[in-house]
Formats: C-alpha cells, structure tokens, sequence
C-alpha cells in the first residue's frame, strides 16, 4: 500500500483514529490528506497530526486513490452528491465508515460506477483495538480490497463479508457492543461501591477483570463457556451470580436486545437511502 494517496472527507474521531494508526506504522504523513468544515476540527487536527490539511472536498480527493467518507450517516447523501462529478471511478476507491448506508443507495448518489467498501468499525479503533468488518461491491479489484484492509488493519482486527445484509448483524454485535460492555462494568462498578468499595479501587478491579477476562478468552483454546465452568465452583458465590443471572433470563435480555440494535440498522438504513 506505499505511495497511495489517501483522503478522508470529515476528520471526526474515526477518521482522526485511522490517520493516527497509519502513522504509528509508519505511513508517509504527506500522502493523507483531510477535509473537514468545521474550523475547530481543522485546528484540532492540524495539531495532533502532520497531514495537509482542508475545508475543501473537491481539493482534498483531487487525484487520491483511496476516498474515506468518514462523515455522519444523515450527511452522506449530500456528501457523495457534491463529490460525484469529481470521482474517478477507473482509478479511485471509495471507502464508506458510515452506519446504515447500503452501497446500492451510495451508488445511486454518486451516479457511477466506482468501487465501493463499505466499513463497520467500532469505537476501540480510537486505541488501536478495533473490530472492522468490510463488504466490497463488485467493482472493486484485489488489489484495492488489499488497500482498504491495511488501511482498516492499523485500528486493530479485520473480516470480509460476501453478503452486505450481514452488516446489520455485525452493526448490533461489534458496532454497538462497546456500549453494552460500558454500560456492564459501569454496573459493577456501582455495586462495587454499594458494597463498601471506594471508588477508585471500585473501577480498577472492574476494569482489570474485564481486560483480564477478555485476554484470556481470546487466548485460550476454551470456548468461553468453558472458561466459565473453570471458575464457577459447586455452591461457590460465582454459582450463585451465575444461577441468579439466569434465573433472571439475562440470557434472553441480551439476545433480544442486540435483536433490537439489528432492527435499528435495517430501520435506519431504509430511512437515510429513501431519502
């Protein structure tokens, strides 16, 4: 992927974490170029990063290879709109990171016929530890799927899908679940501190078990139910959590509530392409 020309068309946290990703490996800051309206972000980015610059869409896509509309998913229409005169489908790929948007809708707004990926990222690309998930239109050739992958590759873990209806799925497990791990320890925390904890010690002990707990799961060769049943002893107090967990049916509580997320993309995702 040396020496291609990459621009970013909104320069908001996602976009900041991959230019701050590419140039922790060592990608040459003068090929990353990034456009952005609101002066503050401009000032803001021109701080932490040495990459030009812009307001200016049209200046900052003009003769790159690779294309990120890293913008939020009510603009993106008018976004690709304002661009698609401007885009050169024979030498340039489109990346979208935006929630919700098929690639059928982007097409039609673009009006050609580019090669398109699409992106779900998840917030821990902020840190380096993100979960991406692509799905490449037909335009799109090996040679650029390989781009978009070591672009997405400096935030952390990468996966392909053929079928893009998948992404509703991956939209409600890895794209909200941050969320649902925040709102998990922030209720531990709490009941730490219910429980006589102080709040300092409250955080840190919740904050290290989850890091643990996740570390280990993905570096055993236990499923994770396993792991479980290594710690939870006969009339033990992780037995006891546990069975009050399940008599509380957590277990159809989470399903039907990434259930939920997933219907809220299919939703979202035929409300901002109809419009």
């Amino acid at each position: 992927m040396m020496n291609r020309k990459l621009a970013f068309v909104g320069g908001g946290s996602m976009a900041q974490s991959m230019i701050g990703g590419l140039l922790a490996n060592d990608y040459d800051p003068e090929l990353i170029r990034v456009s952005d309206p609101d002066a503050r972000q401009r000032e803001a980015l021109s701080r932490d990063f040495p990459v030009m610059i812009t307001e200016d869409n049209l200046a900052c896509i003009d003769s790159v290879d690779v294309i990120t509309t890293a913008v939020k998913p009510q603009n993106m229409k008018q976004v690709l709109i304002s661009l698609h005169q401007y885009l050169k489908p024979s030498s340039q790929l489109l990346i979208s990171i935006a929630a919700g948007i098929r690639t059928k809708d982007m097409m039609r707004w673009v009006d050609c016929d580019i090669p398109l990926i699409r992106v779900m990222p998840n917030t821990p690309a902020l840190i380096g530890y993100g979960a991406s998930v692509l799905f490449a239109n037909q335009n799109v050739r090996l040679s650029q799927k390989n781009m978009a992958q070591n672009i997405m590759q400096a935030v952390g873990e990468i996966a392909w899908v053929e079928n893009e209806d998948l992404l509703d799925a991956v939209t409600g497990i890895s794209g909200s679940g941050p969320a649902y791990f925040f709102r998990f320890i922030e209720i531990m925390i709490n009941a730490a501190q219910k429980n006589g904890l102080d709040p300092e010690l409250s955080k840190n002990l919740v904050l290290q078990t989850a890091l643990g707990a996740a570390q280990l799961a993905k570096n055993s060769n236990l499923s994770a139910g396993e792991l479980r049943e290594q710690v939870t002893s006969k009339r033990g107090t992780t037995e006891a959590a546990l069975n009050f967990m399940e008599n509380s049916r957590i277990e159809a509580v989470l399903e039907d509530a990434i259930s939920a997320a997933i219907a809220r993309s299919k939703e979202l995702a035929s409300e901002l392409g109809e419009k």
